[in-house]
């Protein structure tokens, strides 16, 4: 049943048009790293915030702007990366650093889910202090983002 759907996946319209497009599968890996560039350019500075670092500046605020901009960059790398997929599925699955990458961003996005939905981030919009579960939820985000980025750029590797 997975083999007929990646093979489905594979012989796509969408695949076959990036396996066959001078540019079409570079514009699309552009967007790739251009909505990674979006989610943890956004989202490492709220972890640091979080996490203790430029205390003066109101977390709340941060969340605010940065938030929006993280999001776009995450619907943008899950719209790229599956077609980016969908040309060469079996690789990529049989790739130990893909499922790893996977594991890590949908650890990374349950993670910020938790965080935003937590009664502790409402704490942080009345007073603008980071209570510590928020702080380790930062430090956890940081670091499973960094280490999911390290796994897609090691796929290309192995």
């Amino acid at each position: 049943m997975l083999t007929a759907l990646l093979e489905l996946l594979r012989d796509s319209g969408p695949a076959v048009f990036l396996r066959g497009g001078r540019w079409s599968y570079g514009l699309v890996n552009g967007a790739h790293i251009l909505g990674l560039a979006l989610l943890v350019g956004a989202i490492l500075p709220l972890d640091l915030r979080l996490a203790g670092l430029w205390r003066s500046e109101p977390a709340e605020r941060l969340a605010r702007v940065l938030l929006p901009v993280a999001m776009t960059g995450l619907g943008l790398a899950v719209a790229t990366g599956l077609l980016l997929f969908s040309v060469r599925p079996f690789e990529y699955l049989a790739n130990p650093f893909f499922p790893a990458k996977l594991a890590l961003v949908a650890l990374a996005v349950a993670n910020a889910l938790w965080l935003r939905l937590s009664p502790a981030w409402r704490a942080l919009h009345e007073d603008g202090r980071v209570p510590r579960r928020l702080a380790a939820a930062g430090v956890i985000s940081l670091l499973l983002w960094i280490a999911a980025l390290f796994c897609g750029r090691l796929i290309a590797f192995v």
